[in-house]
């Protein structure tokens, strides 16, 4: 038996392993959890590091200022110093924060429609491994 095919070009010879690379750095970072609830509390405008905390229950401060700086860092999210005592910060989206708000509340509408299906699909899962 011998192959059909012996011309395959190598993926990098096309740059899909550069690319897949890519869009993994930036499905990491919106499908990260925190990302999403962040990105759901600025939708309506800024809020301030404590707000954010408050709202976001279970998120450590170390977590939540990660997650803020890699969110600025990719563009998604600003973040504002005004010079009050003390001094006063307040995280906002950008425009590609906003422009993310629209496959999020997609995924989330999708999420929301189909947990019972997902839900009878588990009980069936875990009850054919009992």
């Amino acid at each position: 038996m011998s192959p059909a095919h012996t011309a395959v070009t190598a993926a990098t010879e096309i740059g899909l392993p550069g690319e897949c690379r890519a869009v993994n750095t930036v499905l990491t970072r919106i499908g990260d959890k925190w990302t999403v609830l962040i990105v759901m509390m600025l939708a309506d405008g800024p809020r301030r590091f404590n707000e954010l905390k408050r709202a976001i229950g279970g998120i450590s401060q170390r977590m939540l200022t990660l997650t803020l700086r890699g969110l600025e860092r990719d563009g998604l999210v600003t973040r504002t110093v005004f010079p009050t005592i003390p001094p006063r910060v307040d995280y906002a989206l950008t425009d590609l924060g906003h422009s993310l708000l629209v496959p999020v509340r997609a995924l989330g509408g999708w999420a929301f429609e189909h947990i019972p299906t997902i839900e009878a699909a588990r009980d069936a899962f875990d009850k054919r491994d009992d």
